[in-house]
């Protein structure tokens, strides 16, 4: 029996190494300067800060292999603390307010060139999809 495997995302994360300017809008401190993943939706930026799920950040990154820069505002929707096994370390993932569709627009033809990223862990059982895969058989 085959099991269906859980897709949350909307977007490919494309494995580009993307410089920027993570800043959190409480206190204005910096959280991070190195992306290491990136899709229209969001990245992953390494940092030493803790960070708690949820906080609001201001975010400046360059578009890969362009001189465009976007700035956006985005939301911590995880937070990894390398503790894991295939982390790459501490680490905050954004989830971007939406962009414009110009800078959508740009950013989705510069990650056409990258890779999808290998994901750090497995990915989780849609169960509820199983069983309704396996009732209409």
């Amino acid at each position: 029996m085959e099991m269906l495997l859980a897709s949350e995302r909307r977007a490919t994360r494309r494995a580009a190494i993307v410089e920027c300017q993570a800043v959190r809008e409480r206190g204005f401190r910096l959280l991070g300067t190195r992306a290491i993943d990136l899709s229209i939706d969001g990245m992953l930026v390494l940092t030493r800060a803790r960070a708690l799920t949820g906080e609001p950040v201001i975010v400046s990154f360059r578009i890969p292999e362009t001189n465009v820069w976007i700035d956006a505002t985005a939301t911590i929707a995880r937070t990894l603390h390398g503790r894991r096994q295939g982390d790459p370390g501490r680490a905050v993932g954004l989830r971007f307010d939406p962009l414009d569709r110009a800078s959508i627009r740009r950013l989705r033809a510069a990650l056409e060139r990258f890779p999808p990223t290998y994901p750090y862990r497995a990915q989780r059982v849609d169960y509820a999809a199983t069983a309704a895969m396996i009732a209409l058989s």
